[in-house]
């Protein structure tokens, strides 16, 4: 299953992504499901239902929790959760209360995570591939995937339907409910994903190669493409290409 983990609808402010688009154009970008993961809120609640949709998409409640050591997506039952905590004490309550923590966009220049967070063992899974991200940022993270073991994902980040399924995560097992994409999540039954629409407008000569480490290296971070691009015209497209039939594959 496809899942764009990292998705702002306009109940964050700086989004302009209409929940409507998401459940419209979501399943024909080759996602089997959505996470929407609103600025301190889910209040997207009130326009869709969590779960299974009618036309088959998976929709999901998480959110971005900011915090003075970074940026996280939390999954779990958050929907009252109080703001102004810290990042330890943030991931404390998250494990606690049986949740899931994401570390966002790791090495972005204007939201960075402290590496602290993960070497005192405080989160486990991080995006390794984020849309927002230059490839230099994502290529960033790839140390810390060695160094602390991670669990790697992926998502747009989207704020706009044209990022929407930008890139996103691959998971091996069905995903229904929130429960089920938190125990994924934590059994690293998932590896990050971009539409091959992205690769191929991207100078991935140089910015991928430096992503591939021998296959077997802590945190199994080596990249595999899939070796066919999609039998679809790309001259015209932007990152919305459905990317069911070709992706590259990290992890």
């Amino acid at each position: 299953m496809y899942f764009d983990l990292h998705v702002h609808s306009v109940f964050s402010s700086c989004s302009r992504l209409e929940t409507r688009d998401i459940l419209t154009h979501a399943k024909e970008r080759g996602l089997s499901g959505v996470c929407i993961t609103d600025h301190h809120s889910m209040s997207a609640a009130q326009e869709i239902r969590e779960g299974v949709q009618k036309n088959g998409l998976c929709v999901i409640f998480g959110m971005e929790y900011s915090t003075s050591d970074g940026d996280f997506l939390i999954f779990g039952p958050f929907e009252e959760i109080d703001p102004g905590f810290s990042a330890p004490n943030l991931l404390r309550h998250v494990h606690a209360a049986g949740g899931a923590a994401v570390a966002a966009h790791p090495f972005r220049a204007a939201r960075p995570v402290s590496e602290e967070v993960l070497r005192d063992g405080f989160c486990h899974i991080a995006e390794r591939v984020n849309g927002r991200n230059s490839a230099w940022e994502n290529h960033q993270a790839e140390e810390w995937f060695r160094r602390y073991s991670l669990i790697g994902c992926g998502g747009s980040d989207a704020h706009s339907l044209e990022e929407l399924g930008k890139a996103g995560t691959f998971f091996s097992c069905p995903i229904r409910s929130r429960a089920e994409l938190i125990s994924a999540l934590k059994q690293g039954k998932c590896r990050p994903a971009v539409p091959w629409a992205e690769v191929m407008h991207t100078r991935w000569d140089q910015q991928l190669r430096p992503l591939q480490t021998p296959s077997g290296a802590a945190g199994n971070c080596h990249s595999a493409r899939m070796p066919f691009p999609p039998a679809m015209d790309h001259s015209n497209c932007g990152s919305g290409c459905n990317p069911r039939p070709g992706q590259a594959l990290f992890g």
